[in-house]
């Protein structure tokens, strides 16, 4: 029997009261149903991945089309979805909380706010604003019921503004405004992230992990409780796949497909999940 939405908010909300959990990010129903089989224990979407599987480039795509695919996601898996909702796909706060409730209607288990305006004049919402967006959509997900855990982010590593001060005032700031998790891609060494995670007791840190580096139990005992590798594991796969076809681009050489996942195993996982569904 499919896991009820309620189940899977509630399984979400748990694994944020101890330990240290990985997110790692899908961009289509195969991606996320392999990832539910490998045995993990929740999932998050990610823009850059989705928006290059449709054709596009990251943070351009509508919001219609990420709810649609929200949706997709997680009627998908039995596993808890965090969606990543870039900045609420409106400017103003009524229309942040709108698209949210559109958003907890998909049945995602965390939804995500970041503070990016995507104008490189002004890379981020003005604090007061950004407060005021992240209030709406703790509104938002109240008036549905409260179960959906609310993520906010700090993009100030991501836009060339690495000043950890400020980022950790703008995550304060969230908390505040009602943010269950907080999060600030960018950051990547062991100081920053002890004093994110110190400054931000007991609310639970996420951090951005999308390469070689510290592994899970380092960031353990940094104290996060969960990680994401956003569009790594896309990029992984269109790394692998852009290497052997340009080999025949550019040789005529197949010698990039030798790496390739047999047909019986990935053909053999669907088979058999397909077959648990019915």
């Amino acid at each position: 029997m499919p896991v009820s939405i309620a189940q899977k908010r509630a399984d979400f909300r748990k694994l944020h009261e101890s330990g240290c959990f990985v997110l790692p990010n899908p961009w289509d129903v195969g991606s996320a149903q392999l990832l539910q089989g490998m045995g993990f224990k929740a999932l998050a979407s990610t823009s850059s991945g989705f928006a290059w599987s449709i054709g596009h480039p990251d943070n351009k795509v509508t919001c219609d089309d990420v709810l649609a695919h929200l949706k997709t996601l997680n009627d998908a898996t039995d596993l808890p979805v965090n969606a990543d909702f870039e900045a609420g796909f409106a400017h103003d706060p009524a229309g942040v909380a709108a698209n949210v409730a559109r958003g907890v209607a998909t049945g995602v288990a965390g939804l995500s706010i970041e503070d990016s305006t995507g104008d490189a004049s002004a890379p981020l919402y003005e604090m007061t604003l950004a407060v005021e967006r992240m209030r709406a959509a703790r509104s938002a997900i109240d008036a549905a019921g409260g179960d959906v855990v609310l993520v906010g982010r700090c993009e100030s590593f991501l836009i060339g503004q690495p000043d950890l001060k400020a980022t950790i005032a703008r995550l304060i700031a969230y908390a505040e405004a009602g943010a269950d998790c907080l999060y600030a891609p960018g950051i990547r060494t062991k100081e920053q992230i002890a004093a994110v995670v110190k400054e931000l007791a007991p609310k639970p840190i996420n951090v951005l992990w999308g390469g070689p580096g510290m592994t899970q139990a380092e960031l353990a005992d940094l104290g996060v409780r969960r990680i994401s590798v956003g569009g790594a594991l896309a990029r992984t796969a269109w790394g692998a796949f852009l290497k052997a076809a340009r080999e025949i681009a550019e040789s005529g050489s197949f010698a990039g497909m030798a790496q390739a996942v047999p047909h019986g195993e990935i053909n053999g996982f669907f088979a058999k999940a397909a077959k648990e569904r019915k």
